[in-house]
């Protein structure tokens, strides 16, 4: 059974910074696709940014490039994503997702990830 459990969410304060962690257990994770997500409060989750299994591609979101960083260690099974100079329009909470067997190119559509954690709240004060 496939899990992915994120952490690292939490309350910051506009410009600070949180670094999301994913870990990912029971398939052979090195060899998958991984992706972020957010869902905002009355907003329909949105893309935020994904990792190819080597680590060689990574895409984001406009809302968030240059601000965000995502990587993977595949040695721990687990994806981070390092938020930086975060504004309140970032609240949300954040979910993982794992490709699976699933193949694309930029992964940034929800139906091209076969597994999803149950998320972390990251809010933003103004």
């Amino acid at each position: 059974q496939v899990q992915l459990v994120e952490s690292g969410g939490g309350l910051v304060q506009a410009g600070g910074s949180l670094r999301l962690s994913c870990a990912a257990s029971g398939r052979t994770f090195s060899r998958d696709a991984m992706g972020w997500f957010r869902q905002a409060p009355g907003k329909e989750r949105e893309f935020v940014a994904s990792i190819s299994w080597s680590g060689s591609s990574i895409y984001y979101a406009d809302s968030v490039k240059g601000r965000f960083t995502m990587s993977r260690d595949n040695a721990k099974n687990t994806v981070y994503l390092q938020m930086n100079s975060l504004k309140p329009e970032d609240t949300a909470v954040y979910y993982c997702a794992d490709a699976g067997d699933i193949y694309s190119v930029k992964y940034d559509l929800e139906h091209e990830y076969e597994y999803w954690g149950q998320g972390t709240q990251v809010t933003v004060s103004s």
